[in-house]
């Protein structure tokens, strides 16, 4: 009996835990300002579990000709023929609980072309201020900017 009482005991905490990770994991769910306010992200959680941010909104979606802005910097021939506006620029996140940041993830610059790996936490412990750091090598050397929430898409 004490048994079973343990399992059921263990069982409830286990899951009562890991639904309260999860709603500290998806706070950083919905759209971003970046940080030159030229652009804006729609941070999501994919069917992987995974968290990931398409460019929905650029304050220049166009060039000088009406032409679509393009991924021109992209090293690959191919990618740079695809449109900046949709692209995805955050890839793979997972939350650490411990440390309260997204981690193990990527971030892509179209501005420069280059992928970075890349964390992210709130800022101060404010829910609507995020901390975006990209690095290459150690998280030590990098460059970090600071993304505004918003409530809504942008038109």
């Amino acid at each position: 009996m004490k048994t079973k009482f343990f399992t059921l005991f263990a069982l409830v905490l286990f899951f009562s835990t890991s639904c309260l990770f999860a709603q500290d994991a998806d706070k950083f769910l919905g759209y971003w300002l970046t940080q030159d306010g030229d652009s804006q992200v729609k941070i999501f959680k994919a069917k992987d579990g995974k968290y990931y941010g398409d460019i929905k909104w650029l304050k220049t979606p166009n060039e000088p000709d009406g032409t679509a802005k393009l991924d021109k910097n992209n090293s690959d021939e191919q990618l740079k023929k695809r449109p900046v506006l949709g692209l995805q620029i955050l890839k793979s996140f997972e939350y650490d609980a411990k440390d309260k940041e997204w981690v193990d993830g990527t971030i892509y610059d179209p501005k420069n072309g280059k992928t970075y790996k890349c964390f992210i936490r709130f800022k101060d412990g404010d829910e609507n201020t995020l901390l975006v750091k990209g690095f290459i090598g150690i998280s030590l050397l990098g460059r970090e900017v600071i993304w505004q929430r918003e409530e809504k898409l942008r038109e």
